[in-house]
């Protein structure tokens, strides 16, 4: 599974943006997704998970109130909705599909990752 993630771009605080990740080569409609972000000279984290159907999501306690993800599975895709983006939400974004249905906020159990995506927050 190739993944791409895509939407971000420079905002201002308080304002929104959608991130989208798409497969090519193999559907992911059976797999788990998470969204993971690295700031600069900060360790990759945990942002955002949902399992294969949608029917389950988790957050990490930074984002909860504020981003939704969701997917479409007819289109094969993943979504992060950020909303009240605020400056420390600076970080480039990649989406990954986890080898099973369910997901993990542990970045290893991850076997396919997207390119990522840059999103810069200004204050």
């Amino acid at each position: 599974v190739q993944l791409q993630a895509s939407g971000g771009g420079l905002v201002q605080a308080g304002t929104s943006l959608r991130l989208s990740c798409a497969a090519s080569r193999r559907t992911f409609s059976n797999n788990g997704v998470g969204w993971f972000r690295q700031a600069p000279g900060k360790e990759r984290e945990f942002v955002a998970a949902i399992n294969w159907n949608g029917g389950s999501t988790y957050y990490a306690d930074s984002v909860k109130g504020r981003f939704t993800i969701s997917r479409d599975r007819d289109k094969n895709a993943v979504y992060l909705q950020m909303n009240s983006l605020k400056p420390e939400d600076t970080a480039v974004y990649f989406c990954a599909a986890a080898q099973g249905a369910s997901y993990s906020i542990n970045s290893r159990l991850y076997n396919y990752w997207g390119q990522g995506t840059l999103v810069t927050v200004s204050s």
